[in-house]
């Protein structure tokens, strides 16, 4: 039997019944303390310091039976220093469209499957982002993290927090994740609608996929997204 105190910020994985400052769960006294904390549905990509009877440990340890074992959360902000940018699942399509609107490097595919979706993340050295907890427990997933929220602001503003990437709006294709560069409007006016080579001056193409971008009514819809994003990171890095 083990004694377990899980921060609250981790309640939401565990069932109504856990949902509280202390409870008990089995325990054969063979199992590593990672396997106790994903038998509990927490993914230890969302686990930060654990301790056993006071003392600070690792996911290898083994507890004694009766044993005082306290699971807290990721700190934030959550640091991946070889991470190369983010894979997201299939059902964060919004969530990468606004990333990629933050200049944030971010895979995404509609069709991806699981194991893509780990073999991207691991390859590619990428945080892998999801609500699946399941594909999280892979053994193969080495830096992934639970995206808290159902909406799309709630999302980015969760992984914003989490991370604290770089920004740089508006200098990524949010249809392929391509860089963009700033182009003479003599460069892309054969593909322009008669009004757009009337209002607009300033242009970006990617040079992946060929899309052209101008900051025109559709992007300034996103303005408040970008303003917003800005608030949320500047505070916490003291700019």
């Amino acid at each position: 039997m083990l004694v377990v105190r899980a921060a609250r910020e981790l309640w939401l994985f565990l069932p109504p019944r856990r949902r509280r400052a202390q409870f008990t769960m089995p325990h054969d006294g063979a199992a590593s303390l990672g396997h106790v904390v994903q038998a509990l549905g927490i993914p230890l990509t969302e686990v930060g310091a654990l301790v056993v009877d006071g003392v600070p440990v690792n996911a290898g340890n083994r507890p004694p039976d009766r044993a005082v074992v306290e699971i807290g959360p990721v700190p934030r902000p959550q640091r991946f220093p070889d991470a190369r940018g983010f894979v997201l699942d299939v059902h964060l399509g919004t969530l990468a469209r606004r990333l990629r609107i933050l200049g944030i490097d971010t895979d995404y595919r509609n069709d991806a499957d699981d194991d893509t979706l780990v073999r991207e993340a691991t390859e590619h050295r990428r945080v892998l982002l999801t609500q699946d907890r399941g594909l999280l427990m892979r053994r193969a997933v080495r830096a992934g993290a639970y995206v808290r929220g159902r909406r799309p602001d709630d999302q980015l503003a969760d992984v914003l927090d989490r991370f604290e990437p770089p920004l740089h709006p508006w200098s990524r294709c949010t249809a392929c994740n391509g860089p963009l560069t700033a182009v003479g409007k003599d460069e892309v006016i054969d593909r322009l609608e008669p009004g757009t080579r009337c209002r607009y001056e300033d242009f970006a193409l990617c040079r992946r996929c060929g899309q052209v971008y101008w900051h025109g009514a559709h992007s300034r819809r996103l303005d408040p997204i970008v303003d917003a994003a800005r608030s949320a990171v500047r505070p916490r890095r003291g700019t």
